[in-house]
């Protein structure tokens, strides 16, 4: 078989676009790269950006809570202390009232008793023969005698010898008899100490000037109606009415 051989020469100028379609993509395709990375470089750095800020804004953040915290915590502590002083008055406050509570409270209870004791009294006379001055019955005695016989006389009636613990009630013992009397007082326990026949020390003192002097052995006080009804002292073997005195 005979080879035929065809010549055909290729001539760029018959087809211009044939360079340019064989380079066009490669070249978009670099484009679309380059913008690529920089659109993911710019985004790097806009979230680079963004971390910061939220780094510095959680910083801030974290900060300024932490001083309203202290604040809170400051003012808290403040309330606290205040609470406990209030607490602290409040409490004393109660104290007081009731210890005025207790105080008026056992006041009352006084009270009530001695309006109890006032009915009481109120309710009862001094026998036949006796003189009532506010709570106490008095009698004069009909005859005389020495001191330690008059008192006798006076606990076979229930009473004692008078003591006389105000003006009051020397006013009315003064008034009570026109004639020296003997009265519960002597120093015969203990020469100077002169004492009510119950024991009880001087409260109110009627003696005449310079009395007691305490001569030959003077250890009973009679009221002296010579010396405007003051008191004296004179020996206890001396003859006197008496006053016998015993509560209603």
């Amino acid at each position: 078989m005979e080879e035929i051989y065809v010549n055909v020469e290729y001539d760029k100028s018959v087809h211009p676009r044939s360079s340019t379609n064989q380079t066009g993509p490669r070249s978009s395709e670099r484009r679309f790269y380059r913008a690529a990375v920089l659109c993911l470089g710019l985004l790097s750095v806009f979230l680079l950006v963004g971390l910061i800020s939220l780094g510095v804004h959680s910083h801030s953040t974290a900060h300024g809570a932490a001083g309203e915290l202290s604040t809170i915590k400051a003012n808290m502590t403040e309330l606290l202390q205040d609470s406990d002083k209030e607490l602290s008055f409040l409490t004393a406050e109660r104290d007081q009232l009731n210890s005025r509570v207790s105080s008026l409270t056992a006041k009352l209870s006084e009270m009530t008793k001695d309006r109890d004791r006032l009915d009481s009294l109120s309710k009862k006379t001094c026998p036949a023969g006796w003189t009532q001055f506010s709570w106490s019955c008095y009698i004069l005695s009909s005859r005389s005698d020495s001191w330690t016989n008059g008192r006798s006389d006076c606990h076979n009636k229930g009473a004692d010898l008078v003591i006389i613990n105000s003006k009051e009630e020397q006013e009315f013992v003064s008034g009570f008899t026109n004639q020296s009397a003997w009265i519960g007082l002597s120093d015969r326990a203990e020469e100077g100490t002169w004492k009510w026949v119950d024991g009880s020390p001087l409260t109110f003192k009627f003696w005449d000037m310079k009395q007691p002097d305490d001569r030959n052995g003077e250890d009973c006080a009679e009221i002296d109606v010579q010396r405007g009804h003051k008191w004296n002292d004179l020996p206890c073997g001396h003859s006197l009415l008496w006053i016998c005195e015993k509560k209603v």
